[in-house]
């Protein structure tokens, strides 16, 4: 089990990468993603605990493991400093994400409702979760994003896990995070975003947000689904129209 002394911060990306990651969505990102060789970017298994919120963010997080007694009392307010499920949020600032490697197991809930409105005061932007949070109702009416498996009422160490380490590799829902990757995270799920490869992503969603918008404008209208979606050169002269007619940004 990682020693509290050990954990170190994150290295986090610019924020604009973020904020422009949350316009374009875990599809668009999925998807352009696998254009440039990621398969399946895809946190499988947390679904949105409230719906209708799109952020992006680097990862804080946090390894679980299976519980063992001799490493770990049953007591959930014993000695609250070695909990290290409290250590992964200490560290958190606006727009963070936590990401939670919990195995997939359905008894332990990660956190609760004091530990979620903490990382909701820091100005985090959500939490991630492959297993359960408790006291689902009142965090449901916190600010922040809140993505899990499921919920249940037994605190973190009751039953299965322990928190072991922070701000290592971890795999969530099948899925590698490194810590600093960008989250991001939707109705639709959460996608990671390797740092390196956030701005050649985010020039290249651009482009296709752009022509999608397009190709919905002309679908509304009855237009040919086998022209339009995806554009084939027939109508880029229509499109290449569209773009220069469009008003200027900013």
């Amino acid at each position: 089990m990682q020693s509290p002394s050990d954990i170190r911060d994150i290295s986090r990306p610019p924020r604009a990468h973020c904020d422009a990651l949350a316009i374009i969505g875990t599809a668009t990102a999925s998807s352009e993603l696998s254009l440039m060789g990621i398969r399946d970017a895809q946190i499988h298994g947390p679904r949105p605990l409230k719906t209708g919120r799109s952020v992006a963010g680097p990862a804080l997080t946090l390894q679980m493991m299976p519980k063992r007694e001799d490493l770990y009392g049953s007591n959930e307010y014993e000695n609250p400093e070695r909990q290290l499920h409290r250590h992964v949020l200490y560290p958190a600032q606006a727009g963070d994400m936590v990401v939670v490697d919990a195995r997939g197991d359905m008894g332990s809930g990660i956190f609760g409702e004091m530990m979620l409105t903490y990382l909701a005061g820091r100005g985090g932007a959500g939490v991630v979760v492959d297993g359960c949070i408790r006291d689902s109702a009142k965090a449901a009416e916190l600010d922040l994003g809140i993505w899990v498996k499921g919920v249940t009422p037994n605190y973190h160490a009751q039953t299965n896990l322990i928190p072991f380490a922070v701000n290592v590799p971890v795999a969530c829902g099948g899925a590698l995070v490194m810590p600093g990757d960008i989250i991001v995270a939707d109705d639709d799920g959460v996608v990671v975003v390797p740092v390196a490869m956030a701005e050649e992503l985010i020039r290249e969603a651009s482009k296709h947000a752009e022509w999608e918008e397009f190709a919905r404008y002309r679908l509304s209208q009855g237009a040919d689904l086998r022209k339009y979606y995806p554009l084939t050169a027939e109508v880029e002269d229509e499109y290449q129209a569209w773009r220069a007619a469009q008003p200027a940004q900013g």
